[in-house]
């Protein structure tokens, strides 16, 4: 148990550090609305699990016994991120979405969309990588069986996952809040837009400093 209570104290730590996928949780709840800043967590969590499963399955001891594939991961993430930030750049207009029921196929779309990009945010995220595969191992006894060991990990990565939906969740919620501040007039969307694109830049830069 206190083994697990430190688990949960770093995890949460790596959490609240603001990273790509906090960034992209708050901006699309902000432009979008709360429903896209919900399907934005949902979409970060569900890059998580895949994360969890690559780290008891083993994928993620062997990227970092191959260096270059975590630098591949790095740079792809750069330059998806990058990829976001001209994308609201050339933004136009934000749509509305208070929450209400919406089933127009656009509007879907648009949801599936937000939920596929934060997928990919989260797996090309080299804090969360880094995360799997050299700090949730330390949390792991040496000696225990394969079996064991999986376990153990599957665990600690279910109590991360819980941990992070959580905060992603409040996440979205406060970027909501902040959508009437933000939005309402044309120019205060282009601005909005303006601002979304060049944290998405400035992120993908970091990975090159």
């Amino acid at each position: 148990m206190t083994s697990l209570a430190g688990f949960l104290l770093a995890s949460l730590a790596v959490v609240a550090v603001p990273g790509p996928n906090l960034v992209h949780i708050v901006t699309r709840s902000a432009q979008d609305g709360r429903r896209a800043g919900v399907v934005a967590a949902l979409g970060v969590e569900t890059g998580t699990l895949l994360h969890v499963l690559a780290a008891v399955g083993g994928l993620a001891a062997l990227v970092s016994d191959h260096p270059l594939a975590f630098t591949v991961l790095r740079y792809a993430g750069a330059g998806y991120l990058a990829y976001l930030g001209v994308q609201a750049l050339g933004r136009r207009a934000a749509p509305e979405d208070d929450g209400a029921a919406d089933d127009d196929r656009p509007a879907r779309r648009r949801l599936l969309r937000v939920w596929g990009d934060a997928v990919l945010i989260n797996l090309l995220n080299p804090k969360v990588v880094l995360f799997f595969v050299a700090f949730l191992p330390q949390f792991v006894p040496a000696g225990l069986s394969a079996a064991g060991t999986r376990a153990r990990m599957l665990v600690l990565g279910t109590a991360f996952l819980a941990l992070a939906l959580a905060l992603d969740l409040c996440y979205a919620l406060l970027g909501a809040a902040l959508t009437g501040r933000l939005r309402g007039t044309p120019r205060r969307e282009r601005r909005l837009s303006y601002a979304i694109g060049g944290v998405h830049l400035g992120l993908a830069a970091l990975v090159f400093v």
